[in-house]
């Protein structure tokens, strides 16, 4: 028995001193590992446990104020559709927490991550009429947050945000829009928070290299104000204001240009000839569906608004343009048939015979020939005749007066068979419509530009 107790007590003091080792083993690497006394550290350095921070610094002495300043990264996207922006910015708050007072020989600031943002005060700042907004966090939440000795502290954070911006689009696509990205404290009215731009004007910064595909950025500027909510009272809003002009480079061709276009090209009906109903009025069905389309496709890449836009104007006036040459041809037509019902009525069956020719001829070459024009065309003959014949003979003499008279007689009549075989409303329409549509654009172009 005596051997079986004096095993037990030497198994007893080797367990014993194989735990003594091993535990205070684990007090050096403790105290090797500085990462698991550091929270500690700042614990102690930063008194957060002897202070409740879910009020607000100087509760009591006044409103706390706040600085801000934003250096704007970029400018993601714009929507006309959703009437909204898209903005990447660095937001920086400044304000002073006495609490946080800690001692420095060499009057350095300590810098901490995200960890630290839950345990102790920071502004409520929230962006009005934001549509969806985030943190970034990658590869770690981008919040940055920075203690200086005497309490003063840098609260930083990276930001998209999706805001709302009330477009005008009466001037689209010659528009500029203003829009503006606000902030403001949530829960903190003025009596508690006072919100202001750090550096007032130079608050807002912005990288050189931002830039949009349809839109020239103008102007960036910092302004600030108040707003009011019946049940909570007066708040503090901060305002960061851009102007965008639009770039119509892209418009001019994918809508003014070909309508232009069109618009000349229904204008090539007025030299056809009246009697060449297919080629008339193919030529200005196909003009009037052009237009129809270049509308509804300008109409696609807006929102569908209740008035009138700059674009609408243009196109619409374009597309009239194009439908009276189509209704000019249609007149012109009608008073050529009423025409040449009186002349068969007055010629009797001689004209009807010659009429019938020229319908046969027409069919033949696909010219229309007028018995008039035929008429008219014989004195031509008689001359081509009389030159011929003295060409032939060297001996007839023939002077420079002559030749004159010739070619003024043949101009005479070729004259006379453009008029014979065109309408005077054709005639008219070659003048008046290009007028007035130069008149159109420069009235447009000068009211909008």
């Amino acid at each position: 028995t005596s051997i079986f107790f004096w095993r037990i007590f030497f198994l007893l003091v080797f367990i014993y001193f194989v735990i003594f080792f091993y535990s205070k083993r684990e007090i050096k690497m403790s105290k090797k590992d500085n990462t698991k006394i550091w929270p500690f550290k700042y614990n102690q350095l930063l008194h957060i446990e002897d202070h409740d921070f879910a009020m607000r610094p100087g509760f009591g002495e006044g409103p706390i104020p706040v600085g801000i300043d934003v250096q704007i990264e970029s400018i993601d996207s714009i929507s006309e559709i959703d009437m909204d922006f898209t903005m990447t910015f660095y937001l920086r708050h400044y304000w002073k927490d006495e609490r946080l007072t800690f001692p420095s020989t060499r009057n350095k600031s300590m810098t901490f991550d995200g960890r630290l943002i839950q345990k102790i005060w920071v502004p409520d700042v929230f962006f009005v009429h934001s549509k969806r907004s985030f943190i970034h966090d990658t590869t770690v939440e981008n919040i940055m947050l920075r203690v200086y000795p005497d309490g003063n502290i840098l609260f930083s954070l990276r930001i998209t945000v999706s805001a709302m911006c009330f477009m005008d689009f009466s001037r689209f696509p010659l528009d500029t829009q203003n829009c503006s990205l606000e902030l403001e404290s949530y829960a903190y009215n003025e009596e508690d928070l006072m919100l202001y731009w750090k550096h007032g004007n130079k608050s807002l910064n912005t990288d050189e290299h931002i830039s949009l595909s349809q839109f020239f950025i103008e102007d960036f500027s910092a302004s600030s104000g108040l707003a009011f909510y019946s049940s909570t009272g007066w708040y503090n809003r901060l305002f960061i204001n851009f102007v965008l002009r639009r770039h119509i480079f892209f418009f001019v061709l994918q809508s003014y240009f070909p309508a232009m276009l069109m618009v000349m090209l229904s204008w090539v009906s007025f030299w056809i000839d009246r009697r060449a109903v297919p080629a008339r009025l193919s030529l200005g069905i196909t003009t009037v569906l052009t237009m129809s389309t270049i509308i509804t496709g300008a109409s696609a890449s807006v929102p569908q608004v209740s008035y009138i836009k700059a674009v609408d104007i243009y196109l619409w006036v374009s597309f009239l343009f194009v439908f009276l040459s189509v209704i000019e041809y249609a007149a012109v037509n009608y008073l050529t048939t009423v025409e040449e019902r009186k002349q068969f009525k007055k010629r009797g069956k001689i004209s009807g015979i010659h009429n019938i020719e020229a319908v046969q001829a027409m069919a033949f070459d696909g010219c229309y020939h007028d018995s008039e024009t035929d008429i008219d065309l014989t004195p031509f003959s008689i001359h081509s005749e009389e030159y011929s014949v003295n060409s032939k003979n060297p001996s007839t003499p023939t002077t420079d007066s002559a030749q004159l008279k010739r070619k003024k007689s043949l101009k005479g009549h070729v004259g006379r068979i453009i008029l014979k075989n065109n309408h005077v409303i054709d005639t008219y329409s070659r003048i008046v419509f290009p007028a007035m549509f130069i008149v159109f654009n420069f009235v447009y172009w000068g009211l909008y530009v």
